[in-house]
């Protein structure tokens, strides 16, 4: 009992931090999916460390001086509790985001996941010690279990429920009871061995191949994780959250995988193939981009399917407990490998979401291995999935390319400027897409390049907030948070400043180089580098007579950037009639009463203009929330007749705050 509970304790903590720390510093970079990928590649790369640790000790450190060392950096990680990111690890704007987050990560929380890491390998070899004839891969299945019900219970419970100060201060304790548990286990196992433990070390070593044979299971398991993710949040919706779903499936694969009981190779090879050619089936079928249910059924039921086949035959081939430890550094390398090929070698090699198309046929090719030693039909069924996923791949890649000038991926995603149209006709447009979102778009025609359009065109909230500040006299000072394409510069009149701030430098090289908003507006353009939040924050009173917050990441803004205390920075930098307008356009989410309570919190007033009619050419519905001290401001004729109507709050919402926030009770 005390060794389950050991590893199911280290193994909660363990997937309880990974929300919780993620969720702390995602404001600082952006608040993007890529966050919570670099966040992944971190922490699989340091189980690769647990991993490596519990491997070493037990194979060069005798029983007790392993016991020993173990307590020793027991203590010394209780020592660096509470686990809170520094502010001074605050990017100022011109970093590299990916090795920033991994040194941040590494200092926060390094030394306790560390060691939270290395305990199920760990207990597992001083249970396989001390009862020679037990199972202890079961242990394996056990500690999903509680990584499971930390994943699904951080959004479900202790987000809504807990501010971040309470869940700091809750995980820190709960280590220190793990800590001290630990110890007495690790104590404990320097007892002599139990009779019958010398027939383990007898067990014959795994070989070159059975190596390389779980390094590949398991980094593909892994890198299919990891693409689902991105290709669901990216591509389909940017749900927040929705990375959850995958991360649990992917635990859930572990756990019935090595309960030993419930995987059957011979019987699972036709679900998995059938998973794969209905995920290939959705990469090649366009109607079907935005069905939401269908689009989530396919790709997370195969997820799910294939991880469990990955997660099937790494128990299969597992070796006898002598080598338990070896076989986990093994599988842990894979994970660790296959975020490292995801987070950091794809977004240098790709420049698109390619990965998905990759790992898919990775698990046909893996599959096609197994079926090969079952029967005829098996084996010629897995040959005709790899060459259908493969061409499904390569399909999804040449038809990423169609229409597109220029195709661009870094951490913060995929740019690509796709062009319409006929070259000198009056309808040719050129639009910016962030995923499969549109980030803006414009005539390239001479007469009507400067005509804003989109989201931004006159009839659209921000059109006319800038419209009825124009209709006064005097220059205007205007902020935007999120760049985009720099549409917001076609208001621009001679005399007027435009301050755009922008968190990805990929975005500036486009406005500039792909789009003419920037170089042909009349006003004086000012572009700053950094989170938006963290640069307004170190800026004196800026004095906007309308400051815009459009940062998208894909289809949502960034939670740190509509909190209370983001809308009293930016009342801070508007002028005492002065306007800030949020874009709360959102297919999943309802924003409207978020920002209404933020400016009842803030004794301001709040008003939504909500765009109707029909969507054509350059024309986009979007929704705005005003915001200002002075309610004249949100009723001036130009704006009455737009359509302005005062934000209704929800009672039942709680306000968000930096310390508190809950995406969930907004899906509409």
């Amino acid at each position: 009992m005390l060794h389950a509970a050991v590893i199911a304790l280290s193994s909660f903590l363990l997937f309880l931090v990974q929300p919780l720390i993620a969720r702390l510093i995602l404001p600082w970079f952006g608040g993007g999916a890529a966050v919570w990928t670099t966040c992944m590649l971190f922490f699989q790369s340091l189980l690769l460390a647990g991993y490596a640790y519990a491997h070493a000790s037990s194979a060069r450190l005798a029983p007790r001086p392993q016991a020993m060392l173990h307590i020793a950096l027991l203590a010394a990680a209780a020592a660096t509790l509470p686990i809170a990111p520094s502010e001074r690890w605050q990017p100022e704007g011109h970093e590299e985001p990916v090795t920033a987050i991994l040194l941040l990560l590494g200092a926060a929380v390094g030394l306790p996941y560390l060691l939270l890491s290395a305990t199920s390998p760990l207990v597992q070899a001083w249970f396989a010690r001390a009862r020679p004839g037990a199972n202890p891969y079961r242990l394996f299945a056990l500690s999903n279990v509680a990584s499971l019900a930390a994943l699904v219970g951080y959004p479900l419970a202790v987000e809504p429920l807990l501010s971040n100060g309470e869940q700091v201060a809750g995980w820190s304790w709960l280590f220190a009871l793990f800590a001290l548990l630990c110890a007495a286990i690790a104590w404990r196992s320097a007892a002599p061995a139990a009779p019958g433990a010398a027939v383990l070390a007898e067990a014959p070593a795994p070989g070159r191949r059975d190596l390389l044979h779980w390094l590949a299971l398991s980094a593909t398991g892994s890198v299919v994780l990891l693409a689902v993710t991105n290709h669901v949040t990216q591509n389909i919706a940017a749900i927040p959250l929705l990375w959850l779903a995958p991360l649990t499936l992917y635990l859930l694969s572990f756990i019935l995988a090595f309960e030993g009981r419930l995987y059957r190779s011979e019987m699972f090879w036709a679900p998995c193939l059938a998973a794969l050619l209905g995920m290939a089936w959705l990469l090649v079928d366009a109607d079907f981009q935005f069905d939401l249910p269908v689009q989530l059924g396919v790709f997370l039921a195969g997820l799910f399917v294939t991880c469990l086949f990955c997660h099937g035959e790494l128990y299969r081939l597992r070796p006898a407990p002598r080598h338990l430890t070896a076989f986990y550094l093994t599988v842990s390398a894979g994970g660790a490998l296959g975020g490292l090929l995801v987070a950091v070698v794809a977004p240098l090699a790709f420049n698109g979401y390619y990965e998905l198309g990759v790992a898919m046929i990775a698990v046909a090719f893996l599959a096609a291995l197994r079926c090969a030693s079952l029967h005829r039909v098996a084996r010629f069924a897995s040959l005709a999935v790899l060459m259908a996923v493969s061409g499904a791949a390569i399909y999804d890649g040449l038809r990423f390319a169609q229409d597109v000038r220029l195709a661009s991926r870094n951490f913060y995603g995929v740019l690509r400027v796709k062009e319409y149209g006929t070259p000198g006709d009056t309808g040719q447009l050129r639009r910016l897409m962030h995923g499969v979102i549109m980030h803006g778009e414009q005539y390239q025609h001479a007469d009507r390049r400067r005509q804003a359009t989109s989201y931004y065109q006159h009839s659209s909230g921000i059109g006319a907030a800038l419209l009825a500040r124009q209709a006064r006299p005097g220059p205007m000072r205007v902020g935007v948070i999120g760049l985009g394409i720099g549409t917001l510069a076609a208001y621009g009149r001679q005399g007027d400043t435009y301050r755009f701030y922008e968190i990805n430098p990929r975005v500036m090289q486009v406005a500039v180089g792909a789009f003419t908003y920037l170089k042909d507006s009349e006003a004086r353009i000012e572009m700053k580098l950094g989170d938006a939040r963290l640069s307004l924050g170190r800026e004196a009173p800026q004095e906007f007579d309308v400051l815009a917050v459009d940062a998208f990441s894909s289809d949502a803004i960034p939670v740190h950037l509509i909190t209370r205390e983001a809308l009293a920075l930016y009342l801070r930098h508007v002028k005492a009639g002065g306007i800030v307008a949020f874009h709360v356009s959102n297919r999943f989410l309802d924003l409207v009463p978020v920002v209404a309570r933020l400016a009842a919190e803030n004794g301001v007033h709040a008003a939504v203009l909500y765009e109707e009619g029909e969507e054509g050419e350059a024309r986009t519905l979007s929704d705005w929330v005003l915001v200002s001290r002075d309610p004249a401001a949100l009723k001036g004729e130009d704006l009455e007749l737009a359509g302005v109507v005062p934000a209704e709050d929800r009672a039942a919402l709680r306000t968000w705050t930096d310390d508190y926030s809950n995406l969930v009770q907004l899906l509409k």
